[in-house]
């Protein structure tokens, strides 16, 4: 009991680490806080904004993988219990959404909850994936691409895992999704009043330093 509770912990420092920040602070840039610039997220959208493609998919690479190494340590000490599987998996992406080593402002979670997700149910994610690149293209809103995106994930769940191929863990899968997608939209508030009122930045716009008035800022990450 005592290793799966630690695990937990695990899993939210895993989600914590704020490799966006860490990038953009000492590799991209001399010192910048990515959190002053675009939407003041520090995922890879927002990462891509300031610093660039490949420092937005770098960012998104280790972010998934923190998320698919919580849940993937937890299955070492819990086998097949769903309970403790499903509180590291959330563990992680609360991590990454409310990160200790920022002060609790970190990102919306979506590259994290894709790790989580493909550690999971891998088949729901590349339907998912598919999804977020199709609406991504045809709108070129990102966040637009991740909300709907997310919010597909429970239904390609029921579809792969419990009607295609059954499986005895359906239950908890959707449970996983369904709170994991709760809380990834629900960081996507500011994004959904922007798409509201038409001033969500698109795909392609990129941000200047802090004090550059040519700067394009807002949107998602």
């Amino acid at each position: 009991m005592f290793l799966r509770i630690s695990l937990v912990a695990v899993a939210y420092l895993l989600g914590s680490i704020p490799f966006g920040y860490l990038f953009v602070k000492y590799v991209f840039t001399s010192g910048e806080d990515v959190r002053n610039v675009g939407s003041g997220g520090i995922g890879a959208t927002n990462v891509a904004r300031r610093a660039g493609i490949k420092a937005g998919l770098l960012t998104y690479v280790f972010d998934v993988a923190k998320g698919a190494a919580a849940v993937m340590l937890m299955r070492l000490a819990a086998a097949d219990d769903y309970f403790w599987i499903g509180a590291a998996a959330i563990a992680a992406i609360v991590g990454h959404i409310f990160p200790v080593f920022l002060k609790f402002r970190g990102g919306k979670g979506v590259a994290t909850g894709v790790g989580v997700y493909l550690a999971l149910a891998p088949y729901s994610v590349l339907s998912t994936l598919v999804l977020w690149a199709l609406v991504a293209y045809l709108t070129r809103y990102i966040s637009l691409a991740s909300i709907i995106g997310t919010a597909a994930v429970p239904l390609w769940t029921l579809l792969y895992y419990g009607w295609i191929w059954p499986s005895p863990h359906l239950k908890a899968l959707l449970l996983i999704a369904l709170a994991g997608c709760a809380l990834i939209v629900s960081k996507h508030h500011e994004n959904i009043n922007r798409l509201i009122h038409g001033t969500e930045s698109k795909a392609g716009q990129r941000v200047a330093p802090p004090g550059d008035q040519t700067a394009m800022s807002g949107g998602q990450g």
